[in-house]
């Protein structure tokens, strides 16, 4: 099996952060989002090789796969931004065997073994939501096969999420209907993979219908935090055995080796990096990156990078590398 990984986007709903830090390669509750991805797909132990679609900020993309994974992978760079399916459409020369396509800015509770006894043309992972508005949904029939996603619906026609998940056994076919939907006008300047799926289907297959477990957005800052906590609250909180003095903590925290923090209260949802030095701060809801420094803060809701320096802030602050804010004392 290959597995498919588009990830070009410019992650602009995350910035400042992803000017210097590609959108999944961004940290979650210590680890990056792409990570917890590649978790999953080297549980499956039949992945031949992982075709990455690379774009903005390629390298740091391209070292950190080929540092921490092991499985073999190819780097595809995406040099105009024209949509899913024209993401997916330039791992083509790459594909001879079925495909697992996953789009990484969102980690989810899924069981990939249904892979391996699935006999249908392909799966589609979705979620069920409540603001079904919000999402491209998909409508199935009463066998539980896709019938038609719709974007954003205006009437309950279906609730569950397309989460951005497929496994394709029937890879000749969703190639023909990529072509296809290349040969088609854009919509919105863009070419959509679930177009694909859709030709697919009006061409005889099938393609089964699974709800996951759990479904976690990374691709903004709020929702980011709201995972974060979550991945918290799963197992990723820790506390280091030194380096702590004077320190309330409000489970879950995770603090990395090498911080010193003194007098604060964290928590809860705290993230604190590598090599940072925290003093007299409260912190909740908050990510801080690797070797900063922050001291007489008050914040929540933040999100701050690596090597930042803050000092007497209150209030909620989105900050990327490098950044340095300090207030005057009053």
């Amino acid at each position: 099996m290959k597995v498919i990984i588009p990830l070009a986007g410019k992650g602009t709903r995350l910035r400042p952060h992803t000017h210097t830090v590609p959108k999944p390669m961004l940290k979650v509750a210590g680890k990056p989002v792409m990570d917890y991805v590649m978790d999953d797909v080297a549980t499956l132990g039949n992945v031949d090789q992982v075709v990455y679609i690379t774009g903005h900020l390629k390298e740091a993309v391209e070292k950190h796969a080929r540092s921490a994974y092991a499985i073999p992978g190819v780097f595809v760079e995406q040099k105009v931004q024209d949509g899913t399916a024209g993401a997916v459409a330039l791992a083509r020369d790459y594909v001879d065997a079925p495909v697992l396509i996953i789009f990484v800015d969102t980690i989810f509770d899924a069981d990939l073994s249904v892979i391996s006894t699935s006999e249908d043309d392909g799966i589609i992972w979705t979620k069920e939501v409540e603001d079904y508005q919000r999402f491209g949904v998909v409508v199935t029939d009463a066998n539980g096969h896709m019938t038609r996603i719709v974007e954003k619906p205006s009437t309950p026609i279906s609730k569950r999420a397309n989460i951005g998940l497929y496994y394709i056994r029937n890879w000749k076919l969703l190639f023909e209907g990529i072509d296809h939907v290349l040969r088609q006008p854009t919509n919105k300047g863009e070419y959509y993979l679930t177009d694909a799926f859709q030709y697919m289907i009006e061409h005889g297959a099938k393609i089964r219908v699974i709800d996951v477990a759990g479904w976690y957005d990374a691709g903004k800052l709020d929702t980011l935090l709201e995972t974060n906590a979550v991945m918290l609250e799963q197992g990723r909180a820790s506390l280091p055995t030194r380096g702590l003095k004077n320190v309330e903590v409000l489970d879950p925290v995770r603090i990395e080796d090498g911080a010193t923090v003194s007098d604060c209260i964290l928590g809860p949802n705290v993230v604190i990096g590598k090599d940072c030095v925290v003093t007299n701060c409260t912190l909740r809801d908050t990510i801080v990156g690797d070797r900063t420094t922050l001291s007489s803060c008050i914040l929540t809701e933040s999100m701050i990078g690596d090597s930042v320096v803050v000092e007497g802030v209150t209030g909620s602050v989105t900050l990327g590398d490098h950044a340095e804010i300090r207030m005057p004392k009053l």
